[in-house]
């Protein structure tokens, strides 16, 4: 190789180097977000806002696994009105469940922002959610706590929902008549 070659592929190894050093600083800053996330200490509690029924909920990024647009559902007969069927979510038959129903406060309203959000795998639940809106990351550290919700800067309500608790409710493995 002629000192021009060199020249000439000199930026690009430059480039390639840089490109791994942001790539290995960003996995650093996401495992220690993980590792905060996990161990709850870190000043920032992100979690993810949704809508199911009238409510608002706050799920736990580590216990939310997809959300997908609502699939085709296929009904299940014998189960209770709140289990909605059965939904084929990238080849894996997923439980999709109407949480408004379950609680007994009402149908969650579907449309085109509606979504079904599964349940994170380490929770061992091949389940999702059917939710009317997802609203994004909210930062929960800056809500005020009121009468067991959180209260946002807007005046929304917020209730924190635990999925891990959800899947250890008796009632809810119980889906059959």
């Amino acid at each position: 190789m002629s000192h021009s070659d060199a020249d000439v592929h000199a930026p690009a190894r430059a480039g390639a180097a840089e490109r791994r050093t942001r790539l290995r600083q960003y996995q650093v800053q996401l495992l220690e977000r993980m590792q905060a996330a996990r161990a709850n200490t870190g000043a920032a509690v992100n979690q993810l806002g949704v809508q199911i029924g009238a409510a608002r909920y706050l799920l736990d990024l580590t216990q939310a696994g997809e959300i997908v647009p609502v699939p085709p559902l296929t009904a299940v007969p014998l189960t209770q009105p709140w289990y909605l069927g059965l939904a084929n979510i990238r080849g894996n038959l997923v439980g999709a469940i109407d949480l408004a129903r379950y609680l007994g406060l009402g149908d969650t309203a579907t449309g085109a922002d509606s979504r079904i959000v599964t349940f994170a795998g380490a929770l061992g639940f091949n389940c999702g959610l059917l939710v009317s809106r997802v609203y994004g990351l909210r930062h929960a550290g800056g809500m005020q706590a009121s009468d067991g919700r959180l209260r946002d800067a807007d005046g929304n309500e917020w209730t924190a929902l635990d999925l891990a608790a959800l899947v250890a409710d008796e009632r809810f493995l119980h889906v059959g008549l």
